[in-house]
């Protein structure tokens, strides 16, 4: 089984590795392979669930999941919404697409860009939708997810305005080899360790954008696929203490990644993870997502 633990301060063990329910979202899914996935979950004992209300069906997909199996998962979702009244009715929306009654978290998704940031977080923005949710027992819990260069630094101006629960934000190899990067990212890493913040990770598998318009898997961006390759990234993530590290987007992937999850074993060296070729997903030429 894969390792568990406290999910920042809010009382749930969670598996480090979270399933990121993206790999759903695709227009090629059946019910067979939504099936598949939430047979090989409970066959590793991952108990938490990311979703979003803009991944396509995935929240629709999940739904038999949590009609029968509720009590298993750490259930989150997010909004992309700005404002208080559509962040409330996509919150709602969430609920009726899922067949639940509450979530465990709800995030304000990918919240980076300034304006964004200003609205959501000033008065009448999602973050009072989300308060309210919580204030009347629609959600437990409040956190951010992000993407691109700047996370980091919003994430931190996201802490010093309202006592987040979680936060989400990429973290591998090769993304924290720009120094700039990295130094907020352990910036980041420190505030949240000692305000009992939930650390969640994406994009441990990417191997950079893609170099041409063949794709030969399903993300946005180029994963690794060969299975000793993703071991040794799941590993070097996972090898820092307190982050978890949220699945990647392509089912066929799935598990490979959580086969690793239950046996990392030690950090891999530099010099290994050279070897993968990763690149940073996000650099001066892509700064956002």
């Amino acid at each position: 089984m894969i390792e568990k633990l406290p999910f920042g301060s809010t009382g749930h063990e969670s598996t480090r590795t979270i399933f990121g329910a993206a790999a759903l979202a695709h227009d090629h899914i059946t019910r067979a392979d939504a099936d598949r996935a939430l047979e090989l979950l409970l066959a590793h004992g991952v108990n938490h669930i990311d979703v979003a209300a803009s991944y396509g069906e995935a929240e629709v997909w999940i739904a038999p999941w949590l009609a029968e199996h509720r009590d298993a998962f750490f259930l989150a979702t997010k909004t992309g919404e700005r404002t208080r009244e559509a962040a409330y009715a996509e919150i709602h929306r969430s609920l009726e697409r899922m067949g639940v009654d509450s979530f465990d978290l709800i995030q304000l998704h990918n919240l980076v860009d300034r304006g964004e940031w200003e609205t959501a977080m000033g008065q009448g923005g999602a973050l009072e939708a989300a308060v309210q949710a919580r204030d009347e027992g629609i959600v437990r819990f409040i956190g951010v997810t992000g993407h691109g260069l700047e996370v980091a630094e919003r994430h931190l101006q996201s802490l010093a305005e309202f006592p987040f629960d979680s936060v989400l934000f990429p973290y591998n190899y090769a993304q924290l080899k720009d120094e700039r990067y990295a130094a907020e990212v352990e910036e980041l890493i420190e505030a949240c360790t000692g305000r009992g913040v939930a650390i969640q990770t994406i994009k441990s598998l990417s191997k950079g954008r893609w170099g041409s318009k063949e794709h030969h898997s399903a993300p946005w961006y180029e994963p690794l696929t060969d299975p000793g390759e993703i071991h040794d990234a799941v590993a070097w993530t996972l090898a820092r203490d307190g982050l978890f590290l949220n699945t990647v987007s392509d089912l066929d992937l799935l598990p490979h990644v959580l086969a690793a999850a239950e046996a990392p074993g030690a950090r891999p060296s530099d010099e290994r993870m050279d070897e993968l070729a990763m690149r940073p997903l996000f650099d001066a030429a892509f700064p956002a997502f």
